[in-house]
């Protein structure tokens, strides 16, 4: 892994593949294939009703791509602050630096987004980032400094996704988190045939463009609300 590039990464991803590091202070990556992949199928997204209320209520603000570094970094366990005279402290996860740089990278390269979640003053309180191919989006990781932030930022993310014309939103892990939204577990070999039917399909990241509008995000993350 010690030549590893943003074009290998990407490589990487188109064949079902993707790097992790035992601790954000081991700088050893390693290639990760689950038996058992995560998926949020996008037209059975689910938004939990106190979910929906809090969006409705607009909580938060919401931004794409303005934060990226700072996402990733919160994703990492960096402090994030929690309002003028609090910060909270992450528990360390599996982005060490090399990670955090070759996304970075990336996402230079308009290959991987981030999705901001702030407070009415523009501070972080949470985010997620993940790596986009053809019709397909590859969440990485997410973080809150405050409640519910991240799930804000998951159902915008979808509403981006399905408006967008995505076909596979990859979690690559199953979380009781993740399935309050619809997250299935799917064999190999059934991830494999998603991904290259979503390889071959184009998407827009940037289609939508209500996220200051909570209904209109609402709609277009689930169908029928």
């Amino acid at each position: 892994m010690s030549s590893i590039t943003p074009q290998l990464l990407l490589r990487a991803y188109t064949a079902g593949i993707f790097p992790m590091a035992e601790s954000a202070q081991d700088n050893a990556l390693y290639w990760v294939e689950p038996e058992i992949r995560g998926i949020i199928p996008l037209e059975s997204f689910h938004v939990p009703r106190r979910l929906a209320r809090q969006i409705r209520q607009r909580t938060f603000q919401v931004t794409v791509d303005q934060s990226f570094d700072e996402v990733i970094a919160g994703c990492a366990g960096a402090p994030v602050s929690a309002g003028a005279d609090a910060v909270i402290e992450r528990p360390s996860t599996w982005i060490n630096a090399r990670i955090a740089a070759l996304y970075s990278q990336l996402h230079k390269m308009g290959c991987c987004h981030s999705i901001e979640v702030r407070r009415h003053d523009g501070s972080l309180a949470g985010g997620l980032y993940g790596v986009r191919i053809g019709a397909a989006f590859f969440g990485e990781s997410m973080f809150s400094a405050e409640t519910g932030a991240s799930k804000v930022a998951l159902v915008h993310l979808v509403a981006r996704l399905r408006a967008g014309g995505f076909r596979l939103l990859d979690t690559q892990f199953v979380t009781d988190h993740l399935m309050r939204f619809g997250c299935i577990e799917v064999a190999k070999e059934a991830y494999r045939q998603l991904l290259d039917e979503a390889l071959l399909q184009d998407a827009d990241f940037s289609a939508f463009t209500g996220d200051d509008d909570p209904e209109a995000v609402l709609s277009a993350a689930v169908t029928g609300a």
